[in-house]
């Protein structure tokens, strides 16, 4: 590895000085921000999505240092990947607290949560999504398939695929989702991307189950994911795809109903 000079270091400090007043200039915005968020006022919900664009924001200024150390020192900014990744985590559960963190539950169950943010239309409930997204797997990238927060991702992405789910209005997605609609392209996208996430979210949690923990309550949430995912297909009338994940969640339930006998069959011989 080359040797990190006097010069390297400050081009690199000259390169994310930027960033790390954009990073301050943010924080402070986010304090503002949760101050009147916690008035409770109608306005509330809408204050708790801009908080969590922002903190997408921030979570793109931190990946940016690391990008800049990446380049200039050879090395990866830990710091940096740290408070991005705190950063997602907060912008996740400022949207959980306006959608609920659901997984698998009637739309009636948190319908009026959505009738507060009714103003956010489907295009900004996309583009929103779409970024926390994209913002998610670049950081996941970036530590690789390695790294020690390998199984942490699996929870982020599973709350963030709830929550993908949850900003949409189901009520009125027929409506938004037909040709002619100025919503169209966003709802139709929206609905795909649900439905690929809820499935990824099943995988990786039984992935983590089978590989990392061992803990049937990884496994149960990967069933839960599985029935969500079945619920969206039910909702939108696709009979084909819902018939086969419901022969995926009986043979997945089966594989934890004989687990968890081994288990308590261990236990007694111990």
């Amino acid at each position: 590895m080359a040797k990190v000079t006097d010069l390297d270091r400050q081009m690199y400090y000259d390169k994310v000085k930027i960033y790390v007043s954009m990073t301050k200039a943010l924080l402070d915005t986010e304090k503002k921000l949760l101050v009147e968020a916690k008035k409770n006022t109608p306005n509330s919900p809408l204050q708790k999505l801009t908080l969590t664009d922002e903190m997408l924001n921030l979570a793109s200024y931190y990946m940016a240092i690391n990008g800049i150390s990446q380049s200039v020192l050879k090395n990866k900014n830990e710091e940096a990947l740290n408070d991005a990744r705190k950063s997602l985590y907060k912008a996740v559960i400022y949207l959980e607290e306006v959608v609920t963190n659901f997984i698998d539950a009637p739309f009636s169950e948190y319908e009026d949560k959505l009738s507060a943010i009714e103003s956010y239309d489907p295009n900004k409930r996309y583009n929103l999504i779409c970024k926390m997204g994209l913002a998610i797997d670049l950081l996941e990238q970036v530590y690789g398939d390695n790294s020690k927060w390998r199984w942490t991702f699996v929870e982020l992405e599973g709350r963030f695929a709830a929550t993908a789910k949850n900003i949409i209005d189901l009520k009125n997605v027929y409506v938004y989702a037909s040709p002619g609609s100025e919503y169209y392209d966003s709802s139709v996208y929206h609905l795909r991307l649900i439905k690929k996430l809820l499935a990824k979210a099943a995988d990786r949690y039984r992935e983590k189950y089978e590989l990392s923990t061992g803990q049937t309550l990884d496994f149960k949430t990967g069933i839960n994911f599985l029935a969500a995912l079945r619920r969206m297909h039910i909702v939108l009338a696709e009979n084909e795809e819902s018939q086969e994940i419901k022969k995926k969640l009986a043979i997945w339930s089966q594989k934890l109903e004989a687990d968890l006998k081994k288990q308590e069959e261990t236990k007694k011989k111990k």
